[in-house]
C-alpha cells in the first residue's frame, strides 16, 4: 500500500495539465523578480544539523561550484555537448560520486522536455545514469547514513526515473522507484539547513500533496496516509530554492513558473519568470515556447509576435529542441495576431494550416489549438462570403469538438443557418 500511495505523488508532474530574443523582450522585470525573492520566509529554514561530517559533499563545495557554473547554464541553454564535456571531466576525477553522473543525466532529461517527454529516444541514456547515480550514491549511504549527500541523490535519482517510468507507463517500476524516493527525501531532509539545494524535493511535496488533494478529489482517501503536506510552505521553500539554488534553482524557477500560469493565476509573476529564463536561456525552446505563450495570454502581441517568429525560424533551421510542438503553439499565435490584430487574412490561413500540419505531426487533433484553427478558419471563409468553405471547415469541428463546447455550439448554430447551401 505504501508504494502505492508514494507512487501517486511522483505522478503529480502528468495529472496537470533563433536569433537572440529581441532587445525589447530582454527587460526583466526586475522590481517584481524582487518582490517575489523579499516575500522568503526566512525564518522557515532548518536549524543547521549538527556533528555531520560534508567531508566529500561535492554539492557544498564553492570550488566545484564555480566550476560548474557555466556547465549547468550551458545545458538549460541547450549547448549539451559543452555542458557534458564539463560533467564528463567532473566525472573523471570523482568517478565513484553520484554527483556527475546525475548531471549527465539530467542534461538527457532536459533533451526531452520540448517533447513534453515524449521522445523516447534519450530513455536509455538517462536510465543508465540515473541507475549509475542510484547504485553509487547507495554505496556512500551503505557506508554512513549520516550522508545525506548521498539520500539526496538517491531522492533525486528515484524520482527522475519514476516520473519517466510513468510516462512510458512502466506503473510497477515507476511505484517502486517513487517509494524509494519519497523515503530517502524524508532522509535528506535533515540536511535543509545546509543548503537550499536539500529543500527543493520537500518544497515540491509539500506544495503538491495539497494541490492533488484540492484538485483530485477522488485521491483523497488514497493522500490520506501521506506525510502531511504544506502547500503555502511548500511555494514559500520553492521561491527559497529558486533564488538562492545554484544546482536546482533553474528547476525551481521552472516549477514556480508553470505554478504561477497554471494553478496560482498568478499571470505577473509568471510572465516575470518566463521573461527571465527566456532572456537567460534564448535557445531553450520549452522556455521560449512558454514565454511566447505568456506573452499571448497576457495580450502583449508584440512579444508574442517576436518569439513566434523565431521559434518558427529555427525549426526551419532545425535548431536541436525546436520542433512541432513548439511550431503548433508559435504558428497559432501568429495565425490569431494576424487575424485579428494585423487583418492579414492571407498570413493567418497560412500560419493556421501550418498550426495543423505540426498538430497532425504530433497527433495532438483533439488540442484547442486545432480546433481553434479550424473554427478561426471558418470565420474568415464566412467574412469572405465562402460560405461553401466556411461549412467544411465548421463540418470538421463538429467531428472534433466536444458536446457542448463553445466550438461546437459555434459550428452547429452556423451548418443550421446555412444547410441549404450546398
Amino acid at each position: 500500500m505504501k508504494k502505492v500511495l508514494f507512487f501517486f505523488f511522483f505522478l503529480f508532474p502528468f495529472l496537470q495539465v533563433q536569433a537572440q530574443v529581441p532587445d525589447s523582450t530582454k527587460q526583466i522585470d526586475q522590481k517584481l523578480l524582487d518582490s517575489l525573492q523579499a516575500i522568503i520566509i526566512l525564518d522557515s529554514i532548518d536549524v543547521l544539523p549538527q556533528a555531520l561530517d560534508i567531508k566529500g559533499w561535492l554539492l557544498l563545495n564553492e570550488s566545484i561550484m564555480n566550476e560548474l557554473g557555466g556547465a549547468v547554464d550551458n545545458m538549460y541553454n541547450f549547448k549539451f555537448e559543452t555542458a557534458e564535456k564539463q560533467f564528463r571531466s567532473l566525472r573523471r576525477r570523482y568517478p565513484k560520486h553520484p554527483m556527475p553522473y546525475f548531471l549527465i543525466g539530467l542534461s538527457q532529461w532536459w533533451k526531452m522536455v520540448p517533447s513534453n517527454i515524449t521522445d523516447t529516444r534519450y530513455d536509455n541514456y538517462f536510465l543508465a545514469y540515473m541507475d549509475t547515480t542510484i547504485t553509487l550514491a547507495g554505496n556512500l549511504y551503505d557506508k554512513d547514513n549520516k550522508n545525506l549527500e548521498a539520500a539526496f541523490f538517491l531522492s533525486a535519482a528515484n524520482g527522475f526515473g519514476a516520473r519517466l517510468h510513468a510516462e512510458r507507463k512502466n506503473w510497477r517500476k515507476a511505484a517502486i522507484m517513487s517509494n524509494r524516493a519519497l523515503d530517502y527525501l524524508q532522509k535528506s531532509k535533515k540536511a535543509n539547513g545546509l543548503s537550499d539545494e536539500f529543500l527543493f524535493g520537500e518544497a515540491l511535496f509539500n506544495y503538491y500533496s495539497i494541490w492533488i488533494h484540492e484538485n483530485y478529489p477522488l485521491l483523497r482517501p488514497v493522500l490520506y496516509f501521506f506525510p502531511k503536506g504544506n502547500k503555502n510552505l511548500g511555494l514559500k521553500q520553492l521561491q527559497q530554492v529558486a533564488f538562492n539554488g545554484f544546482y536546482t534553482g533553474t528547476e525551481a524557477k521552472y516549477w514556480l513558473m508553470k505554478i504561477y500560469a497554471n494553478d496560482a493565476k498568478n499571470g505577473a509573476s509568471a510572465m516575470s519568470l518566463a521573461q527571465y529564463l527566456a532572456s537567460t536561456y534564448p535557445d531553450n525552446p520549452y522556455f521560449q515556447r512558454f514565454y511566447a505563450r505568456m506573452a499571448f495570454t497576457e495580450g502583449n502581441f508584440p512579444v508574442a509576435e517576436q518569439l513566434s517568429t523565431q521559434i518558427l525560424d529555427k525549426i526551419n533551421r532545425k535548431v536541436f529542441g525546436y520542433e512541432a510542438i513548439s511550431g503548433r503553439y508559435a504558428s497559432f499565435y501568429l495565425a490569431y495576431i494576424n487575424q485579428y490584430r494585423n487583418k492579414d487574412y492571407a498570413k493567418a490561413r497560412s500560419y493556421y494550416q501550418q498550426c495543423i500540419t505540426f498538430a497532425e505531426q504530433i497527433n495532438e487533433q483533439e488540442s484547442g489549438y486545432y480546433i481553434s484553427s479550424f473554427v478561426n478558419l471558418a470565420r474568415m471563409s464566412d467574412k469572405e462570403k465562402n460560405v461553401r468553405q466556411a461549412k467544411q471547415y465548421y463540418e470538421t469541428v463538429m467531428r472534433l469538438a466536444n458536446s457542448k463546447s463553445d466550438a461546437e455550439k459555434e459550428a452547429k448554430a452556423y451548418l443550421r443557418k446555412n444547410r441549404k447551401v450546398k
